[in-house]
This record gives structure tokens, sequence and C-alpha cells, in this order.
């Protein structure tokens, strides 16, 4: 009895063993497959091309600090991938409105990759109150003749929130001599920059010592302007048909007040939903207008 039940668990040991065998060996077949499967997508290193700039201005690439600046943010934007093909998919409907706009004012077509970095091209509201594409604070809006209100905020209004955008660049840049610099005042403040220049006496931007936020400010548009010109270099398969596109719309001119903006929606065949999505900066279910104001209002063709 006891030699039977021994012959039993040997053989059941060696079952067992066979089992294992086979398993390691399964698991092994399975580890190999992965490694091949890993051979279609790979994080690696990526090379920074000769020469990058920014408004036609060099980044300085020999100066191992501002190449480390550059790289980081070349890495973080090409692979945080989602971002990226939301930011390649808008450009295909806001950059026709952002270029002619800022190509008329005489700002560099390089500035619209800014308007991506500060709001993804979206209407974003920071947590410090900025809005819009280009992020202004109600102040600033303000001192440039926008209207900020409940009833409207053309912080909203891309067309004319990029118009400021341009005067406020040319301003800076006029104050500061170069368009770097004017970017870098744009994320924090003309004192700001005017101040660090003459402490620290150097004019240019790559030479100055700044806060985390704005050293980083200028190598990330380079960088995603690199990205975003050259996406299939960086991994990005996408064809005309992905981007967005914009929307047929013409231009209705209202100089008294709406009361009701579904009704007015309506004249037009419209939603309410429809008449926000085109006109973000009507801000209430009314258009208040005492006195009397031109207003422009986007409705479908």
């Amino acid at each position: 009895m006891n030699k039977t039940i021994r012959t039993f668990g040997i053989f059941g040991i060696v079952i067992l063993a066979l089992v294992m065998t086979f398993s390691v060996k399964d698991s092994i077949a399975k580890y190999n497959e992965e490694i091949k499967t890993s051979e279609y997508y790979q994080i690696k290193a990526l090379k920074l091309p000769r020469e990058m700039s920014f408004a036609g201005e060099k980044a300085p690439l020999d100066d191992q600090e501002v190449y480390e600046r550059i790289d980081r943010e070349l890495l973080v934007n090409t692979y945080w991938q989602s971002n990226m093909l939301l930011y390649l998919k808008r450009a295909g409907k806001y950059f026709p409105i952002i270029e002619p706009i800022l190509e008329k004012n005489g700002i560099p077509d390089d500035f619209k990759y800014l308007a991506v970095i500060e709001s993804g091209l979206t209407n974003a509201t920071s947590t410090a109150g900025a809005k819009g594409f280009w992020q202004f604070m109600p102040t600033t809006a303000k001192e440039y003749g926008m209207e900020v209100n409940d009833n409207v905020d053309e912080r909203y209004h891309v067309e004319k929130a990029t118009e400021m955008a341009c005067r406020y660049l040319k301003n800076a840049k006029e104050k500061l001599g170069s368009w770097s610099l004017a970017a870098a005042a744009y994320n924090s403040g003309n004192k700001n920059i005017t101040d660090r220049m003459a402490q620290q006496k150097v004019d240019n931007y790559y030479n100055l010592l700044l806060q985390d936020e704005t050293a980083r400010y200028v190598p990330r548009i380079v960088a995603v302007k690199e990205i975003m010109q050259n996406p299939d270099k960086y991994g990005y398969i996408i064809e005309k048909e992905d981007l967005y596109q914009p929307e047929k719309t013409s231009l209705v001119s209202v100089d008294t007040t709406i009361t009701n903006l579904t009704a007015f929606a309506e004249k037009f065949d419209m939603t309410y939903k429809d008449l926000k999505y085109y006109n973000p900066w009507l801000r209430n279910t009314s258009l208040e207008n005492k006195l009397r104001k031109k207003y422009l209002i986007k409705v479908k063709e």
C-alpha cells in the first residue's frame, strides 16, 4: 500500500515538473513575441535638428543649457501623443483664421504656435481667470479696448482676440527689442522682463535667468513648431481628412438688443447651441445693447 502511494507520488511529481516546464516555455515564447511586438512602438531619444528658430531668431543649440531646455520640450510634446494629435487636428480649423491676421499686423507666423501652447487652440479658462485662445486677463483685455462683461466677452472671439494679441506683441517687441523677448513678456509681463534684463545686464532671451514657466515658454513654442511642421518625422500619421475644418458661416450685423437668442437662432435655422458654438463670446441668453453697438454674429450659411 505504501509502495503504491510512493509510486503515484513520484509520478505526480514528474507530471508537475512537465507541466511547469511547458508553462515556462510558453511564458518565454510569449515574452519573445512581446519583444517582437515592441519593435512597432519604441520609446527613444529624439535628435534635435541642427538649427531651430522662433520668429526668425535662431535658438543657440550650442549652449548646453538651452539645448537641454528645448530637448525637454520636444520630448514632452512628442510623447504626449493624444494632446499633439488634437493640436494638429485643431490647427486645420483655426490656423486659417489666425495666420492672415498675424500677417496683416506684421507679426511673424510662428506666433500661431504661441496660441497653441497657451490654450491648445480652445477657449480655455485658466485658474487665474485668463480666457480664450490667447489667454487674456480681464484687465489687460479692457486696456486694449475689448468688451468684457457678463453679456459679452470678446476674449472668446478668436478674430478680435488675435488682433489684440498682435497689438500686445508689437508693443512688447518695440520695448524689448526681439520677438523672443516679446513672447517671454507675453507670459510674464513687460515689466518683469525689463527688470530682469536690467538686473542681469543681458538683452537676449536665451541669456536670461527666468522663472521656470517663462524659461520653458519659448523652448516649448520652438518644440511645438518643429513637431507640427514635421508630424510624420515624429511618428504622427494624420491625413488631410482627419483635420478639423472651418465652419461655413456668414455674418449678420446687429445693432439692437436681442432679447432671446434662442428665437434669434431659429430665424437662421440654428439651435441655441449652434449659435453659442459659432459665437462663444455671447455669454448670456440675450444680447443687451443699450448703446446700439454694432455686433457681427456668425450664422450658418
